[in-house]
């Protein structure tokens, strides 16, 4: 899975994990922000399991874009 991020002109960064909606976090650097998008992403696709819902492959590792 692709993770995009964003500095912030208030100094703090964005992640996104573009192919799960909504996980978008924050964080006071770049990794924690990746290490709290990635959090996050995972929750989402725990319970999309647990409710038989459809996840993206789960072979797929994350990337990072510069």
């Amino acid at each position: 899975m692709i993770i995009e991020t964003e500095r912030e002109d208030n100094g703090r960064w964005l992640a996104e994990v573009l192919e799960i909606d909504g996980a978008l976090a924050y964080g006071a650097t770049r990794e924690a922000a990746i290490a709290n998008a990635q959090a996050l992403a995972l929750r989402v696709l725990a319970e999309r399991l647990e409710h038989g819902e459809d996840v993206p492959d789960l072979a797929a590792v994350f990337s990072i874009a510069a």
